[in-house]
C-alpha cells in the first residue's frame, strides 16, 4: 500500500510517520516544502520525499507525476501562521488544497483523507457534545475555522463531481505533543512569548470563563485515527478528540496556579494590545473558537473506525507542558521559525529533522474545475 502525506514534516505527519514505520505493508511518500537531510534518521529516512510548495500553481504537474500509483493521499498541509495576513492564508491554504486534490484527480488516486479540525463547525452549545451532523460554518472571526470550512465545502463538490473519489474529513481537537512544546507554544503565541512562565508553579494565576475550553489530542492517537481512516473503506467526517475538555480551571491545577474570572472582552483587549506589542502574536480572534467551538462526541469514530484515544487530556497536556520545561523545542522544516512556517505544516511545533533546500517545481496549471 502507498500512502503519501503532505505537510508530513509537521507535528501530526511526523506522528502519522512514526505509526506508519510499524506497518510492514505501507510504503510512504513525504510532501513538504522543505524536506528532511538524507541523514535525518527515524522516522524520516524511509520516506521518499518529494518537496514542493503546494500553494504555487506550479506544483501540479510534478505532484501529479509523484502521485502516480498511490492507493491514498493524508492531507495535513496546513499553514498556520500568526501574524501572517488572513487573505495570505485563505490563498496559501485554500489554493494548496486545491492543488493537492487536482493532482489526486490527474493521478488517478481514489482516496483522500483530509485533516479538518474542531474549527471548522458552526459555534456549538455548551451543555452537550454534537457529533458529525453539526453545522460546518467556521467560528466568526477565526480565519482558521471558516478555511477550513470552506475546504470541506470544495471536497463536497468534489465527492458530486467524481464519484470515484472516496474522501474521508477528520475534524480534529488540537494536537499536542511532548516534543513540540516550547516550539508550539510560540509558533502560537508569538516568537516573544515567555516560555518559562508556562511551567508548574511559574504562572501563579489562568483565566477562566465558563465558554472557554476546548477538548485535545494527542499526537500519538491522531496518528492512530489517521492510519486507521487510511485503511478503512469509510468515508465522510469523524470528530477525533480526547476527553476530559480543557478548561481554566484544568489548567491551573496542572500548572500549580488559581484560576480567576475573566470576561472574554477583557481577554480579547489583551490579545489585541499584545499584537501591537509583538511582530508574531495571535490575533485578537485567538480566544472565540476556544469559547465557541463545540465539544465532540466522537463515538462514530470508535464505532466505524474502531478508534478510541489511548491518553486522556490531561496526559497529553502533561506531556506538553513537561516538554516546554525540559527543553526549548525543535521546530520542524515546515514550522522553523514564525516568519517562515509553510503550507506543509499541519500543526505547529514538532520534534523535527533539519530541513533541506527545497527544490522548486514548475509545471503549467491544468484545468481547475474546482476553483
Amino acid at each position: 500500500m502507498r500512502v503519501a502525506i503532505t505537510g508530513a514534516t509537521g507535528n501530526v505527519g511526523t506522528a502519522l510517520l512514526r505509526r506508519l514505520a510499524r506497518e510492514p505493508d505501507v510504503e510512504v511518500v513525504g510532501i513538504a516544502r522543505r524536506c528532511p537531510e538524507p541523514d535525518a534518521g527515524q522516522p524520516y529516512g524511509v520516506v521518499r520525499w518529494h518537496a514542493a510548495d503546494l500553494g504555487d500553481p506550479a506544483c501540479l504537474h510534478p505532484l501529479a507525476e509523484r502521485l502516480a500509483g498511490v492507493d491514498a493521499v493524508v492531507h495535513l498541509a496546513w499553514q498556520v501562521q500568526p501574524g501572517q495576513q488572513p487573505a495570505r492564508l485563505r490563498q496559501l491554504n485554500l489554493g494548496g488544497s486545491r492543488h493537492v486534490l487536482n493532482a489526486m484527480l490527474a493521478a488517478g488516486v481514489p482516496k483522500l483523507v483530509h485533516a479538518s479540525s474542531i474549527a471548522a463547525y458552526a459555534p456549538g452549545p455548551a451543555d452537550r457534545r454534537v457529533d458529525e451532523d453539526w453545522p460546518v460554518t467556521g467560528v466568526g472571526r477565526s480565519g482558521h475555522g471558516v478555511d477550513k470550512a470552506a475546504v470541506e465545502a470544495m471536497l463536497t463538490d468534489a465527492e458530486r463531481d467524481y464519484p470515484v473519489l472516496r474522501v474521508t474529513r477528520l475534524r480534529t481537537a488540537p494536537v499536542l505533543r511532548g516534543d513540540a512544546g516550547a516550539a508550539g507554544i510560540r509558533h502560537l503565541l508569538g516568537r516573544f512569548t515567555p516560555v518559562p512562565v508556562l511551567r508548574p508553579g511559574r504562572l501563579p494565576v489562568v483565566p477562566r470563563h465558563r465558554r472557554l475550553r476546548v477538548q485535545v489530542v494527542h499526537a500519538d492517537d491522531a496518528a492512530e485515527a489517521y492510519l486507521r481512516a487510511v485503511r478503512s473503506d469509510r468515508t465522510g467526517a469523524f470528530n477525533i478528540a480526547a476527553e476530559p475538555a480543557v478548561d481554566g480551571a484544568l489548567l491551573a491545577t496542572e500548572l500549580g496556579g488559581w484560576a480567576v474570572p475573566v470576561p472574554l472582552g477583557l481577554l480579547r483587549l489583551l490579545t489585541r494590545a499584545a499584537g501591537r506589542a509583538r511582530p508574531a502574536a495571535p490575533d485578537e480572534g485567538w480566544a472565540e473558537p476556544g469559547a465557541a467551538v463545540p465539544l465532540l462526541d466522537c463515538s462514530r469514530a470508535e464505532r466505524e473506525l474502531g478508534w478510541r484515544p489511548r491518553r486522556d487530556a490531561r496526559e497529553a497536556l502533561r506531556q506538553m507542558l513537561a516538554g516546554t520545561a525540559t527543553g526549548p523545542g525543535t521546530a520542524s522544516p515546515g514550522t522553523a521559525s514564525p516568519g517562515t512556517a509553510s503550507p506543509g505544516t499541519a500543526s505547529p511545533g514538532t520534534a523535527g529533522p533539519p530541513p533541506r533546500p527545497a527544490e522548486r517545481v514548475t509545471a503549467a496549471r491544468p484545468a481547475d474545475r474546482h476553483g
